[in-house]
């Protein structure tokens, strides 16, 4: 189910929430109507808008900072690739396969996470591309250094790839979500009961109605963007490419 489709599912459980406590408030008996009753209800209703609100800002925080620590990684392994370029670059004629190896590995890596077969997104486990990342650390193992410089560079190039490798490793274990779906299943359940409370003191007319759906899209909107944000590789907000494609750029012949 996607985000837009849960976003949705969302909004129409808080609208039916408060619309739904707006035209049943005829129902109740006029006991329980009173002044008294309604204070209650408001102090009870008051506190869970806290709880409810705490909990909304701290999920928003929590995908916000996924969001950016998963651009930040991602930047920093283009300028890893484009290092490990310049170091194999800077070793001479003899790296050109591990260069032609590095750049297949960058546009394998570009085509697999951001273009996919027929525009689908893909995710970052990919066997092949591991396969070729080691088949670059094996070229770079199987050059024969000349002199100390050489032997430097050599040295340098097989660090970043192992680097490269554990960084590899690291995306891929923080792909999955870190909001829980029972957390937003209680948070929306809490809005719900809100807004029912709302629509048992509110007055019955198009306006109240009306307001009830904008607040309701926008709640649904919330759950949206912590959904989004928290899958970074997909969907609609899924991190910018340009840093592997400027890294793949830098790896021209």
């Amino acid at each position: 189910m996607g985000s837009i489709a849960i976003s949705l599912t969302v909004a129409a459980c808080v609208f039916a929430g408060g619309a739904g406590a707006l035209f049943m408030h005829h129902l109740l008996p006029d006991s329980h109507r009173t002044r008294e009753t309604q204070d209650v209800v408001r102090l009870g209703t008051g506190m869970l808008s806290v709880i409810a609100s705490l909990v909304l800002g701290l999920l928003i925080a929590t995908a916000k900072g996924t969001y950016d620590r998963s651009d930040h990684d991602i930047r920093s392994y283009a300028a890893e690739l484009i290092l490990l370029n310049e170091t194999l670059r800077d070793y001479g004629r003899d790296a050109s396969e591990p260069r032609r190896l590095l750049r297949a590995y960058t546009g394998r890596l570009l085509e697999h996470n951001w273009l996919g077969a027929d525009g689908e997104r893909q995710m970052l486990e990919d066997r092949r591309s591991g396969a070729m990342l080691e088949h670059v650390r094996e070229a770079i193992r199987g050059l024969k250094p000349v002199d100390a410089g050489q032997t430097w560079l050599q040295d340098q190039a097989l660090q970043i790839t192992i680097s490269l490798m554990r960084q590899r490793w690291l995306l891929i274990e923080q792909q999955g979500p870190s909001v829980r779906p029972v957390i937003v299943i209680i948070l929306v359940a809490w809005i719900t009961l809100i807004f029912a409370s709302f629509g048992l003191n509110a007055p019955r007319n198009a306006t109240v109605v009306t307001a009830f759906l904008v607040c309701a899209l926008a709640i649904g909107g919330a759950i949206f963007l912590i959904l989004e944000m928290d899958n970074p590789f997909t969907g609609l907000l899924q991190i910018s490419s340009r840093p592997v494609e400027n890294a793949l750029t830098y790896m021209s012949p």
